[in-house]
């Protein structure tokens, strides 16, 4: 692993720090965003902000928009050291990304195994944040085993009749496409019996039911199909290989370099916030050692993360797959996110408790929020349960249960 820069990687970091101090709007740099979402949330669905479009465009004029896709098709091409280099210092600005599942796994799937004809639909609105795309995966039954899932669908002449539902499906409230999972044979062994769609969410036959939050947040949801007919032409791949597919879909993911910086930055915060308060004459830090301490050990853990994202970005830059890695890398991550709101609640005391609509909340109630949110961490992406399985068997060699 390599932790100095090449002189071409350091020329790009610079580069990439330079366009972010000219060009990013002040009302998106995230530092009044929720800690539990980031920057990038915050730009997801407000597609239609003057600030959102302009940042879109001034990235896609350095193909940055979607920097990992070839050229050809209006990313910048990167490499993995590169695009790991993007990450980090557009976190350490509180840049948002823009593009969301469209550009980070919807299109990156569509260049890998569509036809042209789907390609010339689809990658340049993506870019152009003319469309944005959710993911239906999941399903009551089928979360973490996700090739039990009981979504049908079934060819009608030119046609497929999908129905079926789909659930914590993010963003689907505002999305124009879907990129989903649905079974075409029933009789094969599971993995080899499901296809992928390329799904129009203003089909007849959709309905989308939201899945509200402790947080009063709205950004999961049900998915209901009936009959929802989809064209031919909008399988991916072949038929009864979407599981393969899928595979490829669940693999563009980055090496958690902005978790790392974004952890980093919030136990910061929490230690400035224990340096000024001065109650009686003294900070926090210096009447509380045990807050100290506590302080301390996340921002090591933080520190620990960031060089996780190091070993996993040195992995695949030699091309290789991050498998155990990336799930050791998943858990730790989870379960930090805990840690850091627990340590939040109880360095701010009866005052955690008040949210971003109190004009007593501290740091404009974000630890409240950040305990909220990450409750769900150990659950979403993949339970720890099976993260702990993945590295116990893949990289321990353990027997199976």
């Amino acid at each position: 692993m390599e932790f100095r820069d090449s002189p071409q990687e350091a020329a790009f970091r610079q580069e990439v720090r330079d366009f972010i101090r000219r060009e990013l709007p002040r009302e998106l740099t995230g530092r009044k965003s929720d800690w539990g979402l980031w920057a990038g949330g915050e730009a997801f669905f407000a597609r239609g902000q003057d600030a959102v479009v302009a940042w879109r465009r001034k990235l896609g004029t350095k193909g940055w928009v979607a920097p990992a896709w070839p050229k050809e098709y209006g990313g910048a091409g990167l490499s993995v050291m590169e695009q790991f280099i993007f990450n980090e210092e557009m976190a350490l600005a509180r840049a948002p990304l823009v593009g969301g599942i469209g550009v980070g796994w919807a299109g990156p799937t569509i260049i890998l195994f569509s036809t042209e004809e789907q390609k010339r639909e689809h990658l340049e609105p993506i870019l152009k944040g003319e469309t944005v795309w959710c993911q239906g995966f999941s399903e009551p039954e089928a979360g973490s085993d996700l090739a039990s899932l009981k979504t049908r669908a079934v060819r009608d002449g030119d046609d497929y009749l999908i129905t079926g539902q789909k659930t914590w499906a993010s963003g689907a409230h505002a999305a124009d496409w879907m990129i989903l999972l649905a079974r075409t044979d029933p009789d094969a062994p599971k993995h080899k019996g499901i296809s992928f769609f390329l799904v129009d969410m203003t089909s007849p036959g959709i309905s989308v039911r939201p899945l509200v939050n402790m947080l009063g947040s709205h950004e999961f949801n049900e998915v209901f199909f009936e009959n929802v007919r989809v064209p031919r032409k909008n399988l991916l791949g072949e038929e009864n290989k979407g599981w393969y597919v899928a595979g490829a879909t669940l693999a563009f993911e980055r090496s958690g370099v902005a978790h790392a910086v974004r952890h980093q930055l919030i136990v910061e915060q929490l230690m400035d916030y224990a340096r000024e308060q001065r109650p009686g004459g003294q900070s926090i830090l210096e009447r509380d050692p045990q807050v100290r301490l506590e302080l301390a050990d996340r921002y090591l853990e933080t520190q620990v993360l960031r060089m996780m994202s190091y070993m996993v970005v040195s992995i695949q830059s030699r091309g290789q797959v991050p498998n155990i890695e990336a799930s050791i890398a998943k858990l730790y991550v989870s379960e930090l996110d805990q840690r850091i709101a627990a340590t939040g609640m109880r360095l701010l005391g009866l005052y955690g408790q008040l949210d971003r609509d109190s004009n007593w909340a501290p740091l404009s109630g974000r630890v409240c929020r950040m305990h909220m949110h990450a409750t769900a961490s150990t659950i979403g992406g993949g339970t720890s349960e099976i993260q702990r399985n993945i590295i116990a068997i893949r990289g321990l060699g353990l027997p199976r249960g």
